[in-house]
């Protein structure tokens, strides 16, 4: 060992001797070698780690690689599953829709909503596209939304005993046309508050402004058919007055309404598990079939009632129309028509309602109308509609069908069926309608139509 001469003897001997110890203590140097080997082996290990690591991270978070072809499959496929069309398994390119569905909807074939007192179908606009049933209905809901046509249509069907809970809607009136049956109505007022109740029979109209509570309870033994227009071309907004109650914390329920029983009164209404839209709660029930039925004085019933059947008839070449509907200038024919006329008028988008019937092989000649749009359900028979509008579509309606001629487009139609074509039409104005014949558009269809029958007015 080397010394340095700097140091001091008694340093110089402490190391030396320090020196001998370490070479002669097999125990350090083994310490020395175990620790060492640790210090590798984490380093590996942790090197492992790292390692393995970094070759998840590649294998996920890289993209994996597909052919072209493939990866547009791939695409697609996910499209098809985000897609409304999925459900009717259609194919990923469906065919376009037949133009004539812009006008015409199959409300009879469309889905129904069956509830425990009746049931209901719909030809209208909804704002999701994944809640139309077939590409057919969402090419009318479109179009009607499109031209601002201010109408849905709507079948209700009631079964005897069965109502129509008390309800309003925010955004449209409600026009009806019994079909079938024997319903019994009723309108609360706002101003002044009070009931105004009355019974509507098979031909007549109802009215039911915008905000208005009403109800509608089949009475007789015949299931009641109501034909119904509500003033919108946007997604209905109505609400019913049991959901309102269940809604209410009982509480206030009961602090508002203070019954007989308070709060353990209002906890005996208990709320189905099913909206019970077309039927009331069985409490509910019981207090409207105690109701009385007592018809309303005249003056009161005739603002939301019209006597269409018994209204006077106006012949035109190839059948007979009746009108529930506002006119400028007119010497009234009943004191009905006078006080319905001028509650249509007075309220704001309001709908004109009229009856048509077109005799066998009889025709509405070409038309159109200035100042509204027409829609129109389809009570009996079969026939053909012609329809110009950027082109010209003729197609075939039968019963259960709800077509639509936008305003200011020419049309006719045509009954085809043994029996007569009967329609129920709604038309968008409270204003009188006016009616612009022209058949220019249509001279080579007359050709096909004889003996039909002369004009003039049936009383």
């Amino acid at each position: 060992m080397d010394f340095n001469s700097n140091e001091t003897t008694n340093d110089k001997v402490h190391l030396y001797n320090k020196s001998k110890m370490r070479e002669k203590d097999p125990v350090n140097e083994i310490r020395t070698i175990r620790i060492s080997l640790m210090k590798i082996f984490v380093v590996c290990l942790l090197t492992s780690f790292i390692t393995i690591a970094l070759g998840v991270s590649v294998v996920l978070l890289t993209p994996t690689f597909k052919p072209p072809s493939e990866e547009i499959g791939h695409v697609e496929k996910i499209q098809m599953e985000e897609s409304h069309w999925e459900k009717s398994e259609e194919p990923s390119n469906p065919a376009p829709v037949d133009p004539k569905y812009k006008y015409l909807n199959h409300m009879d074939s469309s889905k129904r909503f069956v509830l425990e007192g009746g049931v209901v179908q719909w030809a209208r606009y909804l704002q999701s596209p994944n809640t139309y049933d077939t590409r057919e209905e969402e090419a009318f809901g479109n179009y009607i939304h499109e031209k601002n046509a201010k109408m849905i249509a709507s079948t209700l069907l009631i079964k005897p005993d069965g109502c129509r809970v008390p309800h309003w809607h925010f955004n449209a009136n409600e026009h009806g046309y019994l079909a079938t049956g024997k319903a019994w109505i009723g309108v609360l007022d706002s101003a002044p508050f009070q009931v105004t109740s009355y019974n509507v029979s098979v031909g007549q109209v109802i009215f039911l402004p915008r905000g208005t509570l009403h109800w509608m309870k089949c009475v007789g033994d015949v299931d009641c058919l109501f034909v119904l227009f509500f003033s919108t071309s946007d997604e209905l907004l109505s609400r019913d007055v049991d959901d309102v109650f269940y809604a209410t914390p009982q509480e206030i329920a009961a602090q508002s309404l203070k019954p007989k029983g308070g709060i353990n009164f209002i906890k005996s209404f208990k709320q189905p598990k099913e909206n019970q839209a077309v039927n009331l709660p069985p409490n509910l029930k019981e207090l409207v079939n105690k109701a009385s039925y007592i018809q309303s004085q005249n003056f009161l019933v005739w603002r939301y009632f019209f006597d269409l059947k018994a209204s006077k008839q106006f012949r035109y070449p190839g059948g007979v129309m009746q009108w529930a509907r506002y006119l400028k200038k007119s010497t009234w024919s009943s004191p009905n028509e006078k006080v319905f006329a001028k509650s249509l008028h007075e309220h704001e988008d309001t709908v004109t309602i009229a009856t048509m019937r077109i005799f066998t092989n009889g025709m509405r000649q070409p038309h159109f109308h200035g100042n509204a749009n027409e829609m129109g359900y389809v009570l009996s028979g079969c026939g053909t509609v012609g329809v110009i509008d950027r082109g010209v579509a003729d197609f075939d309606i039968k019963k259960g069908d709800v077509f639509f001629f936008p305003r200011g487009t020419q049309h006719y139609m045509k009954s085809k069926c043994k029996e007569d074509l009967f329609l129920v039409i709604g038309y968008s104005t409270g204003n009188e309608v006016s009616r612009h014949l022209d058949s220019s558009f249509f001279m080579w269809k007359l050709l096909c139509f004889q003996g039909m029958p002369g004009e003039g007015t049936v009383d």
